[in-house]
């Protein structure tokens, strides 16, 4: 008789063919039920719907947050195709939100289809799908970077909107409108379908954003055949004028029109900054006052299991690197956070004494990362390529619906960060918003929370502020904040929450 292990051995097998052969998405008539039992006791399937499973890791359970939503799209693509084969897409709308950089799929998804009823399907964590019966579909592909959703191409899409898309969703239009290269993809849609209103509505959101040439062609062609054009700007606002050249990819953009939305917001919420210090031991000196505190909330908010008497044991080298400290998680995590406190002291210190520091932010935080990191590689718990740089692989983070970039917009997207931090005047803003989108784009595998903070530090310290400690007894309401930020775009929660910590450290010693 074989025994357990050579049993789920077996059963993982069938589940292997299943994905090879490319199944997102698992159906109970695809596995014996005996096969379906043992996967899904030990972890490897998750039931969504009656019948429809979810290939998962042990210790995952969608009843995580994380779990669901770092498999939601594989589910969601998985179950369509299987239920419409590549007849279906999602809604023009949500197209263009995803086109344009959002990472956040919405609560709901609507999928146009000729195959639907009109009819909701719950998924767990109050998501659903609403099955759109689509009297005609329109040109659509799967993209790989959103898990294979089906989404509809750029011309179609901007064609199928209404006026009201501009409205509500001004960024994503902003940046849609920018990705086209030249109008004819656009012409042809308007053409063949006779969209002389909406060509009018393209054409003055062309040119509302400066591109005026593209705007007279739509214009002119159609004109030419036959059509009455009536050119208005559908947006309500005058956006700003896109960039000449070759436009940047759509995260970046997002980026870039979101700090400006949120810099007003974080100001509103934040107190005005200090005059910058005359005396750096000072603030040194407070820092320093600060670092148990600071290294225990922040290290308890990641989960580490850390005391004040193992910080300090580790700052006065009281520790036994060869010995019974040399495998423990938690020492070699105090040990990383400690040098990487140095190295951001060391970046404060020289940011003070001069205002273009030879030791740039990019630069500073790559030291820090490793610093972070490099007690756990040398003790053989990480490995030495975790120290090489931006992550290589999709992150998720737990309990979030916000789903980090991909990994090629980061090397995108970075730059561009240390770009807007570097040229924000404000002080709190580069703090807070500085800190938000680092967690947003998730540069690293590992420690984008402790990096983050540092980050916010480096900048509060350096503009006339107080290093201001996260207590681990907030951390419910500091993660729901950065969550509202990243999935609803609402900098103020996050910013109000900064601001009243700042408040009330300014006038403590040794923070919390």
């Amino acid at each position: 008789m074989a025994a357990p292990h050579e049993k789920l051995a077996q059963s993982l097998a069938e589940l292997a063919k299943l994905q090879d052969q490319g199944a997102r998405v698992i159906r109970s008539s695809q596995l014996s039920r005996t096969h379906r039992e043992r996967l899904t006791k030990s972890g490897f399937l998750a039931e969504v719907l009656k019948g429809w499973y979810l290939p998962g890791r042990p210790g995952e359970s969608l009843g995580n947050t994380s779990a669901w939503f770092a498999g939601m799209r594989n589910f969601i693509s998985g179950y369509c195709d299987e239920r419409f084969d590549n007849d279906w897409h999602l809604s023009p709308e949500q197209s263009l939100q995803l086109r344009s950089g959002e990472r956040a799929l919405p609560l709901q998804l609507q999928i146009w289809t000729k195959g639907g009823h009109n009819q909701l399907v719950p998924l767990p964590h109050g998501c659903s799908l609403f099955l759109y019966r689509a009297p005609g579909l329109l040109r659509s592909k799967a993209e790989p970077d959103e898990g294979g959703l089906r989404l509809v191409e750029l011309a179609p899409a901007l064609v199928a909107v209404n006026a009201g898309f501009y409205r509500q969703q001004h960024v994503a239009a902003r940046i849609a409108m920018s990705l086209i290269d030249d109008s004819t993809e656009l012409l042809t849609v308007l053409l063949n379908g006779s969209h002389s209103v909406v060509a009018g509505r393209l054409a003055g959101a062309l040119r509302a954003l400066g591109r005026a040439a593209l705007a007279d062609n739509i214009v002119q062609t159609m004109k030419s055949a036959g059509y009455v054009v009536l050119e208005s700007s559908p947006f309500d606002v005058v956006p700003p004028t896109l960039p000449g050249g070759k436009p940047e990819s759509p995260y970046v953009q997002r980026l870039r029109a979101t700090w400006e939305q949120m810099r007003a917001v974080a100001i509103e919420n934040l107190p005005a900054p200090n005059a910058l210090p005359t005396d750096i031991g000072v603030v040194l000196r407070d820092v320093e006052d600060r670092y148990v505190s600071d290294a225990y909330h922040s290290l308890s908010i990641e989960g580490y299991r850390v005391t004040p008497e193992l910080i300090e044991r580790v700052r006065a080298g009281d520790w036994d690197p060869d010995g019974q400290d040399r495998y423990a998680r938690d020492a070699m995590a105090a040990k990383g956070y400690f040098e990487a406190h140095t190295e951001v002291t060391t970046y404060i210190e020289r940011a003070l004494k001069s205002s273009s520091p030879s030791h740039t932010l990019p630069e500073a935080l790559s030291s820090w990362h490793r610093a972070l990191f490099s007690p756990s590689v040398q003790a053989g718990l990480l490995k030495p390529s975790d120290l090489a740089g931006w992550r290589n692989e999709q992150v998720y983070i737990r309990g979030a619906m916000h789903v980090p970039l991909p990994k090629e917009a980061v090397r995108d997207c970075m730059p561009v960060l240390f770009d807007l931090i570097a040229a924000e005047p404000h002080a709190g803003v580069r703090a807070v918003l500085g800190h938000f989108f680092f967690v947003y784009i998730h540069p690293y595998v590992d420690g984008n929370g402790r990096l983050g903070r540092f980050l916010m530090n480096a900048m509060l310290a350096t503009g006339g502020y107080v290093w201001t400690v996260v207590p681990v007894e907030q951390r419910k309401t500091y993660m729901e904040a950065l969550e509202a930020a990243s999935t609803g775009h609402d900098i103020a929660g996050f910013a109000a929450f900064i601001g009243q910590l700042i408040r009330e450290q300014t006038h403590t010693a040794h923070g919390p």
